[in-house]
């Protein structure tokens, strides 16, 4: 028998949690086992992390979870690329250093906030009470050009920190999508 890939391995744990989440365990850490961990540990993930994408699949049935695998497997490539396979261990940006909801960027409300999330997500420095491709982020990136989480997440590593990069593609997903700014 062959060692399963981590992508199939992530899916079945996914699939896992959300049936133990409707079987009642409805906080992260009842939801794990310690292998289970352990794993997520292995492509730079947090039970947190992968928790929020199963509590809203659960409750909303979105983001689907091919949507959370796509999302992981950006992280896990920056994770295993970028960072060598090693925790950052810089401070956790917390809710209070992000960005408002209404802070804008080239006219953009929503922008800015997003950004730092997405950075925060792909460096895996975000505060466990933060969820990148939460229902906000899901309606912002589906409403300025109908961008998937993981495409923008892709894009905020191949951008490097250069804001005007990000809102070129904004603007042209927006462009694309005949939606007007």
């Amino acid at each position: 028998m062959s060692t399963p890939q981590w992508n199939d391995t992530f899916m079945r744990l996914f699939t896992e949690a959300v049936d133990r989440f409707h079987q009642g365990h409805t906080r992260w850490q009842d939801i794990f086992t310690a292998p289970e961990i352990e794993f997520l540990a292995t492509i730079g993930y947090r039970p947190r992390e992968m928790f929020d994408f199963v509590e809203d699949y659960a409750q909303e049935g979105d983001p689907s979870p091919t949507t959370a695998l796509l999302v992981a497997s950006v992280r896990r490539d920056f994770f295993m690329t970028a960072q060598r396979g090693i925790v950052s261990n810089t401070t956790l940006i917390t809710v209070n250093e992000l960005p408002t909801f209404g802070d804008e960027v080239h006219g953009i409300a929503y922008l800015p906030r997003i950004i730092k999330k997405a950075e925060g997500k792909l460096y895996g420095n975000l505060d466990p009470d933060i969820m990148y491709c939460c229902g906000g982020d899901r309606k912002f990136l589906r409403e300025h050009g109908n961008i998937h989480p993981a495409d923008f997440l892709r894009m905020i590593w191949g951008a490097k920190g250069d804001r005007q990069k990000i809102v070129t593609y904004v603007l042209n997903a927006m462009k694309n999508a005949g939606v007007e700014n």
